[in-house]
C-alpha cells in the first residue's frame, strides 16, 4: 500500500475556499520526481511525458462522498481511469499526486509514494486504487 503524504498548502487552501469537493474536478498525476510537501501547485511538479497512455495533466478521479462523521470529513474517490501502456512502454513513476484541476493552476492536495519507481511495458496496467470505505483524506479530529 502507498503511503499518503500532504501538502502543506492543503490546510490554508481548504480554509481559502480553494477546494468544493462535491462541485470541483480532481485529477491525479503521475511523476518520476519526487513531490516536496512545500510544492503548492501542479505547475511545481515534474510529470511524466504525455505518451503511451498517459495524458499531460492526468485522470479524473470523481467523488464518491463527502461526508462527516464525529467531528472529521471524509473524502473518497473513485479510482482514476487506469492508465495502461500502449504503443511502447509508459514512463517510468513512483508517485501519483492528487489536485484540483477546475483552476488553471491547479492547488495540490496530496501525494502517494509507491515506494519504488514502477514501469509499464506495453499492455501493462496501473491504478491507484483508492481505498473506498476509509477514504483518500480525512480532515478535522
Amino acid at each position: 500500500m502507498a503511503s499518503a503524504v500532504k501538502f502543506d498548502c492543503f490546510s490554508l487552501d481548504l480554509g481559502k475556499g480553494y477546494h468544493n469537493f462535491p462541485s470541483h474536478t480532481f485529477k491525479v498525476v503521475l511523476c518520476l520526481t519526487a513531490p516536496v510537501v512545500t510544492n503548492a501547485l501542479l505547475g511545481d511538479l515534474t510529470q511524466i511525458a504525455a505518451a503511451n497512455g498517459y495524458t499531460a495533466d492526468g485522470n479524473v478521479a470523481t467523488l464518491t462522498s463527502w461526508t462527516q462523521t464525529d467531528g472529521a470529513a471524509t473524502l473518497v474517490l473513485a479510482d482514476p481511469a487506469t492508465w495502461t501502456a500502449t504503443g511502447g512502454a509508459m514512463g517510468s513513476f513512483r508517485y501519483a499526486v492528487l489536485y484540483n484541476a477546475t483552476t488553471t493552476d491547479g492547488p495540490l492536495i496530496q501525494y502517494w509514494d509507491y515506494g519504488g519507481t514502477i514501469s509499464l511495458l506495453e499492455g501493462e496496467s496501473f491504478v491507484t486504487d483508492f481505498d473506498a470505505t476509509t477514504g483518500v483524506l480525512v480532515v478535522g479530529d
